[in-house]
């Protein structure tokens, strides 16, 4: 089996000029050096090296074998570079995918956060509620929220997710506000998903949990599309806590059915099961992580 300890040496002894020199130069005896070119030697099955007790000459062979490997010793040599570099202080680019709620209300400020941490760093950040391939898209890691479809990706839980109920004030001053589950029977509801009828919203409250049959004037599979249609008065919609607080406080919104909340679903951070996890991406995972779990521990989803 090729050694690469004896392609090193070779290489060594060809810009050393010498046994002698190249023995200096790697910390070993000659006669070791002799041999490890001789095993390389056997294993290519070509001469490499004219030997004589003057001169040290290079075959066509040992030319040509000098030129492709020590090539490929200097890109495994600054690949060792880089690594030890990164373990001091990581750097690149990483590529992240996360929903566009979670992304713009909380992902984003993580992301500030961790640039200003690491100089080095870039950060591209794709945030859409679409499912991508993180292999064929490049992604390095995405967040997902919800129950994880079957895959070959890895995923870590960091944390958990709920939705809330609200709706304009305005559209409420018009149509009133619910007492009970029940009662959004009679109300415009704005659907995340593909139709505007026959959608199920489970929630849970201090009865248990219920299911209500909801239906509306417009249904979207995109959350800013389902925030901005709450906005415009369409109805009562369920929205991620992050985002619901935010627009609550601001006065554009106002929450419905305060007892009630969606049943809690994961937050996961996924990534690629074939790709080695750089010392970039572990540390973004784990402030991600650090910020998430504070968050839940005051009780809340993360901002």
């Amino acid at each position: 089996m090729l050694d690469l300890n004896d392609i090193v040496v070779f290489a060594r002894v060809v810009e050393a000029g010498s046994f002698t020199a190249a023995a200096r130069l790697l910390a070993m005896p000659k006669t070791t050096v002799s041999r490890r070119v001789a095993a390389l030697e056997r294993e290519v099955g070509v001469r490499l090296l004219q030997r004589s007790t003057r001169s040290l000459n290079m075959t066509d062979a040992g030319r040509l074998y000098y030129e492709q490997s020590s090539q490929a010793l200097r890109t495994i040599e600054e690949a060792n570079l880089r690594l030890a570099e990164a373990r001091v202080e990581p750097s690149g680019t990483i590529r992240i995918s996360a929903p566009v709620g979670f992304g713009g209300y909380f992902l984003t400020r993580t992301v500030v956060d961790f640039l200003a941490m690491y100089p080095k760093a870039n950060v591209e950040l794709r945030l859409t509620d679409d499912k991508l391939n993180l292999v064929e898209d490049g992604i390095d890691l995405a967040f997902r929220t919800g129950v994880l479809q079957d895959s070959t990706l890895i995923a870590r839980k960091l944390g958990s997710t709920h939705r809330l109920l609200c709706a304009s004030p305005h559209y409420l001053a018009r149509h009133g506000v619910p007492d009970a589950p029940a009662d959004l029977v009679r109300h415009h509801c704005v659907i995340a998903g593909p139709s505007t009828s026959g959608a199920h919203w489970v929630l849970d409250g201090p009865h248990g949990q219920e299911t209500v049959t909801v239906a509306g004037r417009f249904a979207a599979n995109e959350m800013q599309a389902v925030v901005a249609a709450a906005l415009a008065d369409f109805g009562i919609a369920q929205l991620p806590h992050n985002i619901a607080e935010a627009l609550i406080n601001g006065g554009q919104l106002s929450r419905v059915l305060r007892d009630y909340t969606t049943p809690a679903g994961g937050l996961h951070v996924l990534y690629p099961s074939s790709r080695h996890l750089s010392p970039l991406v572990k540390a973004f995972i784990e402030l991600a992580s650090e910020r998430i779990s504070a968050a839940d521990k005051q009780g809340r989803e993360p901002q």
